[in-house]
């Protein structure tokens, strides 16, 4: 049952042999037990996203979720006895059973797992990554789902992308924003995907998950060059004892601060829903651990995620799942590197129970203007990998979802569900610089959930509850009469990968793997998420 945690450059003799690991060396691991009575959780899934069920949108709470399918008090509490019985110390344990954060030195992981920690050349990247020798082992009779901290070979990446001078320059030719050069500001994307509705975001909290600590000067700093205002608190949480510091995002605390993502972000979502109740920043430097934090919490209804890599893996899946029972969406950036292959994809995409986010190349009618037109941007990461090892899921079975015009896979997820304004055309700020030129998928995700967030303030308001996973209706509406209102069709455009193997893929009439579903259509869509 315990995940895969031999990199395959590893166990093939790829990755060169370095040297052993110091055994002194400092390592802080995540022991992640299963969830319980999983094919209940699944069939309940399908029941809350049936609207003829009558458990439709009848969310579970956190305690409601650990009580029926969380790991019993019994085996968490073995796993805890037997991380100090092996000489680990236990960091922090979770409301909800899912995880046992332990530290200890090298030589202490190495008896405990019966493994041996080394250093490798990575084989694609200059640089040494740790791993452990063999599968981990332990003498447990409680089965573990995975185990995070016992490898580096995938960094954490987040998908922003600072644009050269002349893709900058070509970007904002057919910009009309409200920011320097006619670039995009938050604002206008909110009269491009909404309008000048009423909904705000009025008694939503938006989550935002990073990897990366971020300065809030920085934040003030993007209103006062760009001249909007907000008054929305954004609440940070350091997940497992993060220190919060800015670094270049590999959790050394000395490298500079780069944090023109999370500056993004937040402006990003707020732009789009500017009366939201709070943005809760939660950071931290293992996926899981983070992910973990806001499942328990249970606060944000909405979370955005612009990262890839680092401990993302398959095992966070069941964090999805919770979710998904609790009434959150998780919206995940795709990427900037075109369609997928070995060297273009990064987990969590292509989990099925998140809604993947794409990017487009918008145009508006002027500052602050209405939408006019739109096409897929070339760095819009979709398609479908074999390796992530996620089967189609019923949502892109459904007649005309996939077609010989978009050639998708009838047996694997495809990707993105769907898409917004990614292009070259976007500014932010970095360590207390306003910079121009960036784009990606970055700017994608958070401008869908605070898109969200007003459909669940509508939601709501109309005594419903939040939408929570919403990918079933998504493919639903899109395969619909509606669609063409509720939706921006995009048919134009192609995401050759930057790197690796492959063609790519076109943006055709209907669902593509450059777009997805396309852009929000904001009332229309709203209306249909919420009916």
């Amino acid at each position: 049952m315990l995940s895969t945690n031999l990199p395959a450059a590893v166990s093939s003799g790829q990755a060169a042999h370095v040297g052993t690991m110091a055994q002194t060396q400092s390592m802080k691991l995540g022991l992640i037990l299963p969830l319980r009575n999983e094919s209940e959780l699944d069939s309940l899934l399908l029941q809350l996203r049936d609207p003829q069920s009558p458990n439709y949108h009848h969310y579970l709470s956190s305690a409601e979720f650990t009580e029926r399918f969380g790991a019993t008090q019994k085996d968490y509490d073995a796993v805890v006895a037997w991380a100090k019985s092996n000489g680990l110390t236990v960091t922090q344990t979770t409301a909800n059973r899912r995880v046992v954060d332990v530290q200890g030195s090298a030589a202490t992981v190495n008896r405990a797992l019966h493994m041996q920690l080394s250093n490798y050349q990575h084989p694609t990247e200059n640089r040494v990554f740790f791993a452990p020798d063999r599968e981990p082992t332990m003498d447990l009779a409680v089965p573990l789902l995975g185990i995070t901290g016992l490898t580096n070979i995938s960094l954490p990446k987040n998908h922003l992308v600072h644009g050269t001078n002349a893709q900058h320059m070509e970007a904002i030719t057919r910009t009309h924003g409200s920011g320097p050069s006619g670039e995009y500001l938050p604002s206008d994307m909110r009269a491009a995907y909404y309008g000048s509705g009423s909904l705000t975001g009025s008694g939503q909290t938006v989550g935002i998950f990073s990897y990366d600590g971020y300065k809030t000067a920085d934040v003030t700093l993007y209103y006062t060059k760009t001249g909007m205002t907000s008054s929305v608190p954004v609440k940070n949480v350091l997940v497992n004892g993060y220190s919060g510091v800015c670094d270049a995002g590999d959790g050394s605390g000395t490298s500079t601060c780069d944090d023109g993502e999370q500056v993004l972000d937040i402006v990003n979502v707020i732009g789009m829903a500017p009366g939201l109740t709070q943005v809760i920043f939660y950071e931290g430097s293992s996926a899981t651990d983070i992910l973990n934090q806001m499942a328990t919490d249970n606060t944000a209804k909405v979370i955005s995620s612009s990262w890839g890599g680092g401990d993302f893996g398959s095992a966070d899946d069941a964090i999805y799942k919770q979710f998904a029972a609790q009434g959150q969406t998780f919206l995940n950036a795709t990427g900037d590197d075109g369609a997928y292959n070995a060297d273009t994809w990064a987990a969590p995409s292509l989990d099925p129970n998140i809604l993947d986010v794409g990017g487009t190349d918008l145009t508006t009618t002027g500052p602050g203007g209405s939408w006019s037109s739109e096409t897929g941007w070339t760095g819009s990461s979709g398609g479908y990998y074999k390796p992530a090892g996620y089967t189609i899921p019923a949502y892109q079975t459904l007649a005309g979802v996939i077609t010989s015009t978009n050639k998708g896979s009838t047996t694997l997820r495809n990707d993105p569900d769907v898409s917004a304004e990614a292009n070259f055309d976007n500014p932010t700020v970095v360590n207390g610089t306003f910079e121009t030129g960036y784009g990606g998928t970055s700017f994608a995700a958070p401008r869908w959930a605070g898109l969200l967030a007003l459909a669940n303030q509508q939601s709501v308001a109309a005594g419903k509850s939040t939408l929570g996973f919403v990918n079933t209706k998504i493919y639903n509406i899109g395969v619909s009469s509606t669609f063409a209102s509720d939706f921006h069709d995009i048919t134009s455009g192609s995401n050759k990968p930057d790197e690796g193997s492959g063609a790519g893929f076109k943006a055709v009439a209907g669902f593509d793997l450059v777009t997805g579903w396309g852009s929000p259509q904001g009332p229309a869509l709203i209306n249909a998420l919420t009916q």
